[in-house]
């Protein structure tokens, strides 16, 4: 394990490969589970503002679910979650025309339509962040339908901690980042990773 400022990162972080590999898995994540992606609660509000922006690119059944149950749920456990069609697919999830899932956030952001990228959680994904007191970990979430990106990944040769620089330095900062960089490095030397 690695301690990084108060907060600890499983060694599967460091140790696996993984790059998306849409043209296998066609953004399964998206639609399988039996909840959305989960939220943080500085995320509901950001929601709410940019819900307008990112309404046009939601399907109308998207929409009438979101009119009827709000867009997000808080579940037994006072976890927030996105709303899901059917207790599946993300409210936020659209197909594009090659058949893939893509999140209708991103595309909003990717089109400088809204500031905010997309929850973390899935900006994450696979890495799970799990809150302790005043610490946080995070743990690489094995899940069937990520196996193609794991593959992608060990061929490309990128690292999990490597795919996902982009969100970790959103969630924690370039000197935090840096630091986990310097940390793995000199657990590979030492052969203790």
């Amino acid at each position: 394990m690695l301690i990084v400022k108060n907060v600890y990162i499983s060694d599967d972080v460091a140790e696996n490969f993984f790059v998306c590999d849409l043209e296998k898995c066609k953004g399964a994540c998206c639609v399988e589970g039996h909840l959305g992606a989960p939220l943080e609660e500085e995320e509901l509000p950001i929601l709410h503002q940019i819900y307008d922006k990112v309404k046009p690119y939601l399907t109308p059944e998207a929409i009438k679910v979101i009119e009827k149950d709000g867009l997000y749920i808080k579940d037994h456990e006072g976890d927030y979650s996105t709303t899901t069609i059917n207790d599946r697919e993300c409210v936020f999830a659209y197909y594009d025309d090659n058949g893939f899932l893509k999140c209708g956030i991103e595309t909003a952001h990717q089109k400088g339509e809204v500031d905010f990228p997309k929850p973390i959680s899935c900006h994450l994904y696979p890495i799970r962040i799990t809150k302790l007191d005043v610490e946080e970990a995070l743990n690489y979430h094995r899940w069937q339908i990520c196996t193609p990106a794991c593959d992608h990944g060990k061929t490309l040769g990128v690292p999990l901690y490597k795919f996902l620089k982009t969100p970790l330095v959103r969630r924690y900062g370039e000197d935090w980042y840096n630091e986990l960089l310097e940390q793995i490095e000199q657990r590979k030397k030492e052969g203790t990773l």
